[in-house]
């Protein structure tokens, strides 16, 4: 049996998994249960910063159901230090991150204590039993105050609340900036943000004490990182540790992180020899989940009087909260590379700062630093376009990279292989009807309409598939950007492939499926794609920064290459033929000239499995491995365009029309790209008008409920008409490129450029996202003050 002669690549599959996922026949690690299972509760300090004077677990250890519970002292030995995977500079500064704290507590939801009993609800009532004495310390909470020398410490012993400098310059800026005729310097907020992904965080932990062995499953992204990470941090044996992503309902960068809460089931499990459950309320997630953004961002940019850009330069100060987790100092500068984006210029110059604070720590969120730098060159693009009086698409026009000119190599040192952002901005324009919305945003201005129309735009890239191994060991990466892939044809011409990728909503078996099937000629349905596991799949390193197509979907394509080319070892010999004489098509191994005599993949699989008639030397069983490393990343691109009304007497933003053409290379599958983009625009249109985290003076969350924190729900986002162009990459064999990320890195600018443009006739030239009512119209009325 062969497949059909469409190919499965481009195809809009409907995903496989989907039947399973939406009617709850699945596995979700809350769901998961065992003999003897206890569960865990976690107490959190309710300060930003105080010392821990006293912590006295005893009344809780009296309570009904209770089995044990432990302060951060009584773990001390045990419980290690929460590792920080990517140190960006030699002399960056790296505390100590236990767990549960032992003698100080550095922000509003640090654990202070843990109880174990048999249900979980008797060990959350058992936390309010145990008596904490806190002494308060002043709270850090201005990343700029922070750094002055008579500012509160966050971590005494380290003398500073500098994390790391960094600085990549990129070109001679100041003789860039001596010769231009227009600098522009504008600050912009990257505001925190709340990762609020479908499933809680959840960990459960299986021992088998006798033999040493640990099951953990955990709603990670990262199964095998987090196996090595966790050998490092509790000391137990790699080998004795099997990490299982269940079914994960979302992650968006959240889960790309090694958790106290793990390490802590971990080691109770294996203290009390008992099944260990946690899992997280959404209010104690908002506080103990890490943050994403939290930057300010300081922009200059020169220029001729005719628009052509001579310089850039970026100085950032970045939040890292109160701890580095496993890849907090890198997010801002993941993005160091992109803030010149599509735009040619002669010199650039990056600088960064990580700063200490009693705030949640941060880490990656869907984009991790590639959105940062979008919105920056994107917002100041707009502004130097108003300065000069220009159209702000054609000052795009005038300077991004043509198309005739790629491979191009950018001021920052990126090589972009492939890209038509002209291409994709002619196709933007016409479904967006840009013309017309210029005109009557003209008219509306001239007749003072309290309603005023504002377009906006983002011609954005960004780097996918997170490699290579060796400009990750460059920039002090703990890990390569490899992965791995193996495929085996069963004995019935059935196929299983592994993947060391880690889905959690992406649709990974339905994409595997279709390169698989497409390479191996077998049905579609005949595949089945096996991931999650680390005794299942050992060799892998896991999903996030759109690697998992590029990197993990390339692997599994060679990996089926080596199968075919095996078994076409195996047709030869059974056929009596040549392998140079064999032609493959549509799953079948035909002689040239003999299109009669062929041979199915599936009866070669079941040749080699009973291997009868092997050529010699040959192994049984048709199966192969591969291990991708790309040589470069991915480069997608496309442009946003967004149009909205605001009223200008409430500063309420309606999105009146929201137009995306991206260029993620080819398509593997049109209905997973279409839901990715949806997704991604949700998230970067959530940050630009409604998502903020927002502390006391105290330091305290006040968002720390979905009350608090708006995560926008279908009514308050518009429609979206989306499009495609495509050029191949160069970069990997089937010409992908990623986008994952995509939307959210490039609809938070295109919004907030529309806002500001609605806005400028008043004056209005800023406004800190998110774009609320309320500081939309505050804007408004300091614009009219100002002009009196």
């Amino acid at each position: 049996m062969t497949t059909s002669s469409e190919p499965e690549i481009g195809r809009a599959r409907l995903r496989k998994e989907d039947a399973r996922l939406i009617t709850g026949q699945t596995n979700w690690t809350d769901n998961i249960t065992a003999p003897g299972l206890l569960h865990l509760a976690i107490l959190r300090s309710p300060m930003a910063h105080a010392r821990l004077d006293r912590v006295d677990v005893a009344a809780a250890r009296e309570r009904p159901g209770v089995i044990a519970a432990f302060s951060g002292a009584d773990l001390a030995a045990e419980q290690g230090s929460l590792p920080c995977a990517w140190p960006v500079t030699e002399d960056i500064v790296l505390p100590d991150h236990p767990p549960v704290a032992v003698d100080e507590v550095r922000y509003a939801g640090d654990p202070v204590a843990v109880v174990v009993a048999r249900d979980a609800y008797a060990a959350a009532d058992a936390l309010e039993a145990i008596e904490v004495d806190y002494t308060p310390l002043d709270p850090v909470l201005d990343l700029e105050a922070a750094l002055a020398d008579d500012s509160p410490l966050v971590h005494a012993d380290k003398d500073t609340n500098r994390c790391f400098s960094y600085h990549q310059p990129c070109g001679d800026y100041e003789a860039a900036k001596a010769r231009a005729d227009v600098v522009l310097h504008r600050r912009y907020h990257q505001q925190r943000l709340i990762p609020s992904a479908m499933e809680p965080r959840s960990v459960v932990v299986l021992p088998v004490a006798a033999a040493g062995e640990y099951t953990l499953y955990s709603a990670t992204q990262i199964p095998h990182i987090l196996r090595v990470m966790l050998a490092v941090t509790t000391g137990i044996p790699e080998h004795k540790l099997r990490v299982i992503a269940p079914d994960v309902g979302g992650g968006f960068g959240s889960k790309l992180q090694v958790y106290g809460e793990e390490v802590l089931a971990l080691i109770l499990a294996k203290r009390l020899g008992r099944p260990v459950k946690w899992t997280e309320t959404r209010s104690e997630g908002n506080l103990a989940t890490h943050h994403g953004r939290g930057q300010i961002q300081d922009i200059e940019i020169a220029a001729t009087r005719d628009g052509t850009l001579l310089g850039l330069k970026a100085d950032l100060l970045a939040d890292m909260g109160a701890y580095l987790m496993l890849l907090t100092p890198s997010i801002p500068i993941l993005g160091a590379t992109m803030f010149p984006a599509i735009y040619k210029m002669d010199a650039y110059d990056f600088r960064c700062t990580g700063v200490f604070t009693t705030q949640t720590p941060t880490d990656a969120y869907r984009g991790a630093g590639r959105p940062e730098a979008t919105y920056a060159i994107e917002r100041i693009m707009d502004d130097l376009a108003a300065e000069l009086g220009r159209d702000p698409l054609e000052l795009r026009r005038h300077n991004w990279i043509k198309h005739e000119e790629f491979p191009y190599t950018t001021v920052a040192g990126m090589t972009y292989d492939s890209g038509n952002y002209e291409a994709a901005t002619d196709r933007a324009q016409v479904l967006f009807g840009y013309d017309e919305l210029v005109a009557e945003r003209a008219k509306r201005n001239e007749q003072g309409d309290i309603f005023r129309l504002g377009i906006g735009i983002s011609t954005y890239t960004e780097m996918c598939g997170l490699a290579p191994s060796r400009w990750l060991r460059d920039m002090r990466s703990g890990a390569g950007g490899w992965e791995a892939a193996s495929i085996r044809m069963l004995p019935t011409g059935k196929a299983e492939v592994i993947t060391g990728t880690s889905p959690h909503g992406q649709g990974h078996a339905t994409a595997w499926s279709q390169i698989a099937a497409d390479v191996l000629g077998i049905p579609f349905e005949d595949v089945e794609v096996l991931h999650g596991d680390t005794k299942l799949a050992p060799v892998g390193l896991d999903t996030y920064g759109s690697r998992s197509l590029v990197v993990g979907g390339t692997a599994v394509y060679e990996a089926a290459q080596k199968v075919v080319a095996k078994a076409r070892q195996v047709a030869a010999h059974l056929m009596e033929a040549n392998e140079a004489d064999l032609e493959f098509s549509n799953g079948a191994f035909t002689v040239q000239g003999s299109p009669e005599a062929q041979k199915s993949i599936q009866e070669v699989a079941f040749a080699a499995f009973t291997s009868h008639h092997l050529p010699d030397g040959m192994q049984p069983t048709l199966s192969a491995e591969h291990v991708t490393d790309p040589d470069t990343f991915s480069f997608p691109h496309g442009t946003h365009l967004c149009a909205v009304e605001v009223d200008t007497e409430t500063g309420a933003v309606k999105i009146r029309s929201y137009v995306c053409v991206d260029d993620i290379g080819k398509v593997v599958n049109p209905l997973i790209v279409e839901g990715q983009v949806h997704g991604g625009l949700a998230q970067g249109i959530a940050q630009a008008l409604y998502e903020e985290a927002v502390y006391d003076e105290d330091g305290n969350l006040t968002s720390g409920t979905l009350a608090d924190y708006l995560v926008p729900g279908a009514p308050d986002l518009p429609e979206f008409v989306t499009d495609r162009t495509e050029t191949p990459a160069t970069s990997n064999p089937m010409g992908v490129k990623g986008v994952g990320e995509a939307g959210t890195i490039a609809s938070t600018p295109a919004v907030v450029n529309a806002v500001v443009d609605a806005l400028r006739p008043l004056g209005v030239t800023e406004i800190r996202m998110p774009c609320t009512p309320e500081r939309v119209w505050r804007a408004i009325q300091e614009a009219k003050e100002a002009s009196r």
